[in-house]
């Protein structure tokens, strides 16, 4: 009888660390997660909500840059598999000044979120690639600040 307890319990760890060695999986990398999470939503406040103001070609290549940016970091973490469209609402009575201002906090959190230490070798360069795309889409956002402070 004790043997058998001492078996079934010697299994009971091997079962759990085996299990515990595939749970890595899904939070391998939830700072990747959030970044995409960060970047949709900098994308919509960009996509301009209000339906009288067209989009000029420095919003088209900030969005490029976040697109580019969401491209490396699928490919560098886990795709969540969730669209461009799947991010929080944005606020539709907000001005072109402030979505832009959200828009460059959310970049600001994306980077941060990607720019930690990279264990993995193999994805440092499409990380770097991002981070690169991410704060290219934040100079082009700042620009916009500038040119929406002085209309």
């Amino acid at each position: 009888m004790k043997t058998l307890r001492h078996c079934a319990t010697i299994a009971f760890l091997i079962a759990l660390c085996t299990a515990l060695s595939f749970a890595d999986e899904p939070g391998r990398h939830p700072a990747y997660l959030h970044a995409l999470t960060d970047l949709r939503h900098a994308r919509a406040h960009l996509e301009n909500p209000a339906a009288t103001h067209h989009m000029d070609k420095e919003e088209e290549h900030a969005i490029e840059e976040i697109d580019k940016a969401i491209d490396e970091i699928r490919r560098a973490a886990i795709d969540d598999g969730k669209n461009l469209n799947d991010h929080p609402p944005v606020d539709m009575r907000m001005d072109r000044a402030g979505r832009f201002h959200r828009a460059l906090e959310l970049l600001d959190k994306a980077h941060n979120d990607i720019a930690r230490e990279e264990d993995d070798p193999s994805v440092r360069g499409l990380r770097n690639r991002a981070i690169h795309h991410i704060d290219e889409a934040h100079r082009i956002v700042d620009h916009l600040i500038v040119q929406a402070a002085n209309y």
